[in-house]
């Protein structure tokens, strides 16, 4: 399978079928790709000639797991909920902050549709955030899922809360929450965040395999 839109999103193994989808031509200019990292590397090769350069390239980002079998930790100190559509301004905010961390690019910059983006995902239900006392410490969205799994999106604590473990108990939280719906948990992470793999290790996450990203 593969989607082309703003992201290119990639699913094979076999050679010939990465190839012939480097032979489609996108509509517009995707702003990522992302696959596999061996389907990645196979198919740049064949679209660099013709294609702009990546302005940011994660190379290895392992795709963790988690089961309720895995799931290990405690909520203690901290209340979970899915975020009130009063407090979108806040969840926007935190949002796009994390998205210039980890991806170098403001998202609302040129684009109306940043907020009403996250105003509907909190319509939904999507959206989730822990609380300590009564400040919102953490912040964590619903992705795509299928039947074997659902993706954790937007993981966030905003920096000046952080080295406090609140993210390691809000997100054992969510994910005990979650795992009553879904069979597993899953999300993807850059190899070379360390903070990031040490808090998904503690609550029981496994590599379940590796991606490659290119932005541009």
């Amino acid at each position: 399978m593969a989607f082309f839109g703003a992201h290119i999103v990639l699913a094979a193994d076999a050679d010939p079928v990465v190839d012939e989808f480097a032979q489609v031509r996108p509509g517009a200019p995707e702003r990522m790709i992302v696959a596999p990292r061996k389907t990645v590397d196979r198919y740049w090769q064949t679209v660099a000639p013709r294609h702009s350069r990546p302005r940011l390239v994660r190379e290895r980002q392992p795709l963790l797991a988690v089961d309720r079998k895995s799931l290990r930790g405690d909520s203690k100190g901290i209340a979970v909920r899915r975020a009130r559509i009063d407090e979108w301004e806040t969840v926007a905010r935190n949002s796009a902050a994390m998205i210039r961390e980890e991806l170098g690019y403001d998202p609302r910059a040129g684009s109306d549709e940043f907020d009403p983006g996250v105003r509907a995902a909190i319509e939904r239900g999507a959206w989730w955030v822990g609380e300590s006392g009564v400040e919102l410490c953490f912040y964590c969205s619903e992705g795509p899922y299928s039947a074997h799994t659902l993706q954790l999106q937007g993981i966030w604590t905003p920096p000046k809360l952080r080295r406090k473990a609140y993210a390691t108990r809000a997100l054992f939280a969510i994910c005990d929450a979650l795992l009553e719906r879904h069979p597993t948990l899953s999300l993807y992470v850059n190899d070379f965040n360390a903070p990031a793999l040490a808090l998904y290790a503690t609550l029981g996450f496994v590599q379940v395999g590796e991606l490659s990203t290119l932005l541009f």
